[in-house]
């Protein structure tokens, strides 16, 4: 196979993901190791630290992976089988920034993709992919004979969460639905290391996830994590996704929490104990979150959408704390900074084991919106950023207010509304949030009216 013949449209905002074994198989695999390697030496970096998620799939990528760094000179160091936050910490142990997840994370289970990292800049993205797309398809690569070695991380990451975590005295009850995702290889292990009571949903790996599509924070997906949470009178119950660095939350009474609320709970939790008192949140999250940060006095920083951007500004900023709607959230007062669902549900599980409070009960006194669910439209790769583009043009046109660091969010006095295209699929992602009903209905109506005209 030919590097020009590769699809070009499986290099998206923050990472390479594609389905298997179209768009990725074992021979583009090998050519994106060969051009990661000849990529990263040029950069003057010699090692690459590369991991894998469960999917059945992923064996087989990672191997000819592999042997494309491999086969530029260029040193590999083989996690194996691990969750995308195993693989990020061992980047951190080894002080080798450089390398490779194969992971389609929360994608459907015919997928799978790449998260990569040239350099301490973190998880590539924007710009830096494309680059990278276009050296890729250019195909000029060097020939060598790297070392291969093999590391295993669990020990190291396990040891992370003993030293990061301080419970009290009270057993707090939780659910975990594992999704039977990657997240199987080690999540009862570490949950079980603190003083709470866990009943494991779906822990065996089965990357065709036959019991839910491994998306925590699409509330459908956890109807059976809301159902035993209420049979069996937890506390919380948390879901994680196919890769393990997103979480999502259900209460003490089956409700669904969504990630800028869970942030609100963090950040009243931690206002007090960090110095600086700056948060930040993505695009897509309610104004609840922003009204909170104001009334504690801390600042809000809005930010755009994509791990890879919101994760790399927590650190470039050295935040105590941010996130975003989807899921992703890090915390960086004392963790390392990075995404790890896991350690998410975890620090919700530490805070409840120091207060009598429910999880309803941490949320009283935020002010209520009437916001939508983040939804999609299918819509090519080739045209969708164009279907933003007029929306915009509309926006312009209608004399509307807006910021477009991400897309398109449209603001009124009322409300909002957001239209941005995917970076993990060929799709049109849609927010909207109101003070009433009836506004919110206005928004949507006005909306989705122009994204199903524009997206024929």
């Amino acid at each position: 196979m030919l590097a020009n013949e590769i699809n070009k449209f499986i290099f998206r905002g923050y990472d390479i993901r594609g389905v298997y074994p179209t768009d990725l198989n074992k021979d583009v695999s090998y050519i994106i190791g060969k051009s990661f390697g000849t990529y990263v030496k040029k950069m003057g970096h010699l090692t690459a630290v590369v991991g894998r998620d469960n999917r059945y799939s992923s064996d087989e990528l990672a191997d000819s992976l592999i042997q494309g760094i491999l086969d530029t000179g260029v040193n590999v160091i083989n996690l194996g089988l691990c969750t995308t936050p195993m693989y990020y910490y061992a980047c951190i142990k080894l002080k080798n920034p450089t390398g490779i997840m194969v992971t389609a994370s929360h994608n459907p289970k015919d997928d799978n993709g790449y998260k990569f990292a040239f350099d301490e800049r973190g998880n590539a993205r924007g710009e830096m992919i494309e680059e990278f797309r276009d050296f890729t398809l250019a195909g000029n690569f060097d020939e060598g004979h790297g070392n291969l070695s093999q590391y295993d991380i669990r020990n190291d990451y396990i040891d992370l969460y003993k030293k990061s975590l301080d419970f009290g005295n009270r057993k707090v009850k939780v659910v975990i639905d594992l999704g039977n995702g990657t997240t199987s290889c080690i999540a009862e292990e570490i949950y079980k290391l603190f003083n709470v009571d866990v009943e494991v949903l779906f822990g065996d790996s089965d990357p065709t996830f036959p019991n839910h599509h491994p998306d925590p924070c699409v509330e459908k997906n956890l109807e059976a994590l809301k159902k035993k949470v209420v049979e069996t009178h937890a506390d919380l119950g948390i879901g994680f996704d196919g890769d393990g660095d997103r979480l999502g939350v259900v209460d003490e009474n089956g409700k669904y929490i969504a990630t800028d609320k869970y942030m609100i709970i963090i950040i009243r939790d931690i206002i007090n104990k960090v110095a600086k008192k700056e948060f930040l949140y993505d695009v897509k999250c309610s104004k609840s979150l922003t009204d909170e940060i104001e009334k504690l006095g801390a600042k809000g920083i809005c930010y755009r959408t994509g791990n890879s951007y919101t994760k790399a500004k927590v650190l470039d900023d050295n935040l105590p704390f941010g996130g975003e709607l989807s899921g992703h959230v890090y915390f960086n007062d004392k963790w390392p900074g990075f995404d790890s669902g896991l350690y998410a549900g975890l620090r919700l599980l530490e805070i409840l084991s120091h207060t009598d409070k429910k999880v309803s009960e941490l949320l009283e006194g935020i002010n209520e919106y009437y916001s939508t669910e983040e939804l999609k439209f299918t819509s090519s790769d080739d045209k969708k950023f164009g279907i933003v583009d007029k929306i915009k043009e509309y926006a312009i046109s209608k004399n509307y207010n807006f910021i477009d660091i991400d897309g398109i969010k449209v603001t009124f006095d009322y409300g909002w509304a957001l239209v941005r295209c995917s970076n993990t699929g060929p799709n049109i992602t849609a927010r909207f949030e109101a003070s009433s009903a009836d506004k919110l209905k206005e928004l949507q109506d006005e909306f989705i009216g122009l994204i199903n005209k524009y997206n024929i």
